[in-house]
């Protein structure tokens, strides 16, 4: 936390230290993190160098995960000023950042995004699914005659008649990627806790992390598509694909309404507005994280910070949430922006 680390200032001298010619060896802002988080971080980025003429800042999609890594890898030019993240940093990410001389950090909560499941509108079923239909589908063990097992579903019919007769084809991001913790944590987790059999296991077994440890882990027999941190490769597939179903972040099913549709969760359809209720079963908070060793020492960085937490980007009417970003409401944004800018305020993860 910052309480405990150096000062900007002191840090900015460590930088220049480890960085040779820190300044003046790098005049574009470098940004890593959520694929998730890219689009947002993008449009600023392009709006800040059309306002002020300076190069744009490198923004790379590299996962919430990767990203991290890389954040954390040090304090100095060849290390980057800001990840973006699709979940909060955790305690061996800090842990991590501490240890590389990252000491100093600002978190952003930016406002809110809905994971969705999509699908093409030229698909011909009338999709709808439950949680635990979704946990069913895509989990790599699922309970059978009162045992785990390896899923022998390979239909969506063969989990509910109801359902579409299709294959199961459902693409979504790797295990780096925070949008693969959020739905593993929002969706997978709290379908098997919907499933009456897993919850048999559970309770047998008197571990209070029995779903944790099994009900997390994604199919590898094909069902289930790792395909990269591009979800841009996602909403292509959809497009050639009419039974294939994507998991992405709503931004990018916001962008491409006029190819494809959401799959209603829980008989809920992700919208602004069930997300920002909360209605939404797949509702999560994005961020952003600033390495302030760098501020006042990377050229234009701390104006750039600024333009991010802008009402113009972030405000209710702002460029952002014609992106598909969900604003955080008036008083909580005031709060942030003044802590965020100054990066001032105390900063600490969970256990």
């Amino acid at each position: 936390m910052k309480t405990l680390g150096l000062t900007a200032t002191a840090l900015s001298v460590i930088a220049l230290s480890a960085g040779g010619a820190f300044a003046q060896s790098r005049d574009q802002i470098r940004i890593v993190g959520s694929s998730t988080v890219f689009p947002y971080t993008q449009a600023v980025a392009e709006e800040f160098s059309n306002q002020t003429g300076t190069p744009a800042p490198i923004v790379e999609s590299t996962g919430t995960g990767g990203g991290m890594q890389i954040f954390c890898s040090g304090v100095g030019e060849q290390t980057p000023d800001i990840t973006g993240a699709s979940r909060a940093m955790t305690k061996s990410e800090y842990d991590l950042c501490v240890e590389n001389g990252v000491t100093d950090i600002t978190e952003a909560l930016i406002g809110y995004d809905g994971l969705v499941m999509a699908v093409s509108r030229n698909s011909e079923a009338d999709w709808g699914l439950t949680l635990e239909q979704v946990y069913l589908a895509l989990a790599a063990e699922i309970p059978q005659d009162g045992a785990l097992a390896a899923n022998p579903y390979t239909n969506w019919s063969q989990i509910d008649a109801s359902l579409p007769d299709v294959a199961i084809t459902v693409m979504g991001p790797p295990p780096t990627s925070g949008t693969r913790d959020a739905f593993v944590e929002l969706a997978m987790h709290a379908g098997c806790e919907e499933h009456a059999p897993a919850m048999e296991l559970s309770e047998a077994s008197g571990n209070e992390d029995w779903v944790d440890e099994n009900c997390s882990r994604m199919r590898t027999d094909g069902p289930f598509i790792e395909a990269g941190e591009n979800d841009n490769l996602i909403v292509q597939r959809l497009n050639t694909d009419p039974n294939a179903l994507g998991i992405f972040g709503y931004s990018f099913l916001f962008e491409n309404t006029d190819t494809l549709v959401d799959v209603p969760l829980d008989g809920v359809k992700a919208e602004m507005e069930t997300i920002a209720s909360g209605d939404y079963p797949l509702s999560r908070p994005l961020y952003f994280y600033v390495k302030d060793a760098h501020r006042g020492v990377i050229p234009n960085l701390q104006e750039f910070v600024a333009e991010y937490m802008s009402d113009n980007a972030l405000g209710d009417m702002g460029y952002l949430g014609e992106r598909g970003l969900v604003s955080l409401p008036e008083d909580e944004r005031a709060e942030l922006v003044e802590r965020v800018i100054s990066g001032e305020g105390d900063f600490a993860v969970a256990e």
